[in-house]
């Protein structure tokens, strides 16, 4: 079996851990902020275990970024020079570049799910775009701090998306979209039993 590990899920791994000691926390305090055992996050950033998208989900929100900044964050730094500033920093200016060929976005995938993830813009533009494949019969939930300082809209491009915002249900068809209100848990489902495509839009609000 190889031990090659997707070049994304060292990416994401060592942003998990620059984002944590930049907040000067412990694997304990992150792991008491956001749910997630200290042994799980610990195989996390060492490149030991893959995040699941429920996981993500509950770091981000431990950071107060979005799953697509974080995303954004770990694609960011791992193009800058060695020489250079931190790309991903959070206080950094950078002018939105050109052309960004299909090939040039990383692709994740969620380990318990198959949800692939897909992020369309860089860092430095202003608006988070991300490109989601869930397959059938895939659930992933996320909680609502994930969601806190942001407005996101979801539009589904091709098959069907069951929404569940808090205690309402929303039933998403191809070219239907709905625009996101107060923080809530939020889960995506494909209840269908075909693949479900969709994007995720938010504009970033202030980082801590």
């Amino acid at each position: 079996m190889s031990n090659m590990v997707d070049p994304l899920v060292a990416q994401i791994a060592a942003r998990i851990r620059v984002e944590r000691e930049r907040r000067r926390w412990t694997l304990a305090q992150l792991a008491d902020a956001s749910g997630v055992s200290r042994a799980m996050i610990h195989r996390i950033e060492r490149g030991e275990s893959s995040p699941t998208a429920a996981i993500l989900g509950k770091l981000s929100a431990a950071f107060q970024l979005s799953v697509s900044s974080l995303f954004a964050l770990a694609e960011g730094a791992a193009e800058a020079p060695a020489d250079a500033p931190d790309a991903a920093s959070p206080d950094g200016e950078s002018e939105p570049g050109g052309v960004r060929r299909r090939g040039d976005a990383a692709q994740w995938t969620d380990p318990a799910t198959g949800y692939r993830r897909r992020q369309i813009t860089g860092l430095s533009f202003p608006t988070e775009v991300a490109e989601i494949r869930l397959p059938a019969g895939a659930r992933v939930p996320y909680p609502a701090a994930a969601f806190a300082f942001l407005r996101q809209v979801v539009w589904v491009i091709d098959g069907h998306l069951t929404f569940h915002e808090g205690d309402e249900v929303h039933e998403l068809d191809a070219g239907d979209t709905i625009e996101l209100g107060e923080p809530s848990p939020r889960v995506f489902a494909n209840t269908s039993a075909a693949e479900c495509r969709y994007a995720v839009i938010l504009a970033r609000g202030t980082r801590p």
